[in-house]
């Protein structure tokens, strides 16, 4: 039969193989997974992550045998423990960022964690084999944003990861289930029927769920087409008259991806991702990179910051609703302000895990400072997270003008964390939960992965 991209895709995660990750993928993606574990124990610390929990625990299960993030006393069903762990990884909204815009790793490693402790004793697969599944995950997830322009900037309608990343989670547990080719296409077909959520919950509990839903719903797409199930054949194609993953886009060009044969060249390899430095949507971090400049030139000019010198307050930003938001009420509000981080950053001078707190987020001298504060949108500030830029200007009562601006943040993909401060956020993150030892642990075992005999370890 004629090849389509569907089962052009199909055909990829079927044959892709261990060899066909270059050093660098596996080194990018190894960091990713560290990275993505210790946002998930963290996480496991917040009060959406206990609600979600609570509603699994609730619900029946014959089979408990998968790991909940921060509950050693806990286990789940493979699919509810996948979801409750996608919940933890985006509950502060923390987790890494790819370009396209969406969150990859928390759609994908909840469900191959939760897949390799359901898989009997003689099928584990080794950490290769899950390494090779979650760039598989990733992988589906990169090609499908590209089939559309519309997915490069900071999106309006559908939050990205609902939609790619359910199909990333199907991709790859499919791959570590050891699918063939037929079932892969269908896992694909099904996944396409349980995506999608929409924009407007952004800045709500039920963000996190959309996370929690992509882990969890992808898995289940795996585990129903490698049971018998069938979906339309043609699901990624352009089929006029009869959308299919395409309803998600207003633009989609899909493309076949090729069967990988002496080589395969990962999107990871070209693309390197992004990773918080603090616990809030990507757009902030241009914002407060830019008030902790402005800061240093306000203490250089007045010896310390004093906000009663301060007339007006200048934010240049992208135009986006969802994440303008001039006096945000919860965290989850605050997490999507850029006046509240950049208020925050002036203020403290840091943003952090503090930062996000009732206490924090009511105090008065930041909501004069928030009072303080005009936006404005520069035509060529566009909302795409490749060339945005954050300016933050500080409007003297003496007339005087101070200004700071951003355009690479440190942790963005041109700006990569370092090592030692990639390890330094997920030790922070993991010591809420874990002792020392297995944090170290946990460090080891990742920085090893290929050689790990048993990746249900993990």
């Amino acid at each position: 039969p004629e090849e389509t991209v569907t089962s052009s895709f199909a055909s990829f995660i079927h044959a892709v193989r261990p060899e066909h990750l270059s050093k660098t993928v596996c080194h990018r993606s190894k960091r990713m997974i560290l990275d993505s574990i210790g946002v998930g124990l963290v996480g496991s610390t917040t009060h959406v992550f206990d609600i979600a929990l609570q509603y699994c625990r609730e619900l029946y299960s014959s089979v408990a045998v998968s790991s909940v993030y921060g509950k050693p006393g806990i286990k789940l069903s493979p699919t509810l423990a996948a979801f409750a762990n996608g919940v933890a990884t985006h509950s502060m909204d923390f987790d890494d960022t790819w370009h396209p815009a969406t969150h990859p790793s928390g759609a994908v490693l909840p469900a191959l964690l939760a897949a390799s402790q359901m898989l009997p004793p003689s099928t584990k697969p080794n950490g290769m084999d899950f390494l090779l599944a979650f760039n598989v995950g990733l992988e589906v997830q990169g090609r499908l944003m590209h089939f559309s322009t519309e997915a490069h900037d900071i999106p309006k309608r559908f939050h990205p990861p609902s939609v790619v990343g359910t199909m990333g989670s199907a991709a790859a547990t499919a791959k570590l289930l050891s699918l063939s080719t037929a079932q892969c296409a269908h896992a694909l077909g099904i996944a396409a029927s349980l995506a999608g959520a929409p924009m407007a919950n952004a800045a709500t509990q039920a963000k996190p769920l959309h996370i929690g839903n992509a882990a969890r719903l992808g898995f289940e797409a795996a585990l129903l087409a490698a049971r018998g199930m069938e979906a339309n054949p043609l699901i990624l194609d352009d089929i006029p008259g009869c959308s299919g993953f395409s309803a998600f886009y207003s633009v989609y060009q899909p493309k076949p991806l090729s069967t990988p044969s002496d080589h395969h060249e990962f999107l990871l390899e070209k693309q390197d991702i992004a990773f918080k430095r603090f616990p809030a949507h990507l757009g902030m971090h241009w914002v407060v990179d830019a008030a902790l400049s402005v800061r240093n030139l306000f203490i250089n000019y007045a010896g310390s910051f004093s906000p009663s010198l301060i007339r007006t307050i200048v934010l240049k930003i992208p135009v986006s609703k969802y994440i303008n938001r001039p006096f945000p009420s919860s965290e989850h509000q605050a997490r999507h302000s850029f006046q509240f981080n950049a208020c925050t950053a002036l203020l403290d001078g840091e943003v952090g895990l503090s930062s996000f707190t009732e206490s924090s987020i009511h105090r008065q001298e930041l909501k004069e400072l928030l009072d303080k504060v005009v936006v404005e949108h520069p035509e060529d500030n566009v909302a795409n997270f490749d060339k945005m830029y954050g300016e933050v200007a500080l409007l003297l009562h003496s007339g005087d003008v101070l200004t700071g601006k951003c355009d690479t943040f440190y942790g963005h993909w041109r700006k990569p964390l370092s090592k030692e401060s990639l390890l330094k956020k997920f030790r922070s993150n993991a010591s809420h939960v874990l002792p020392e030892e297995k944090v170290e642990t946990v460090i080891t075992m990742v920085d090893n992965l290929e050689n790990l005999s048993d990746s249900s370890q993990l």
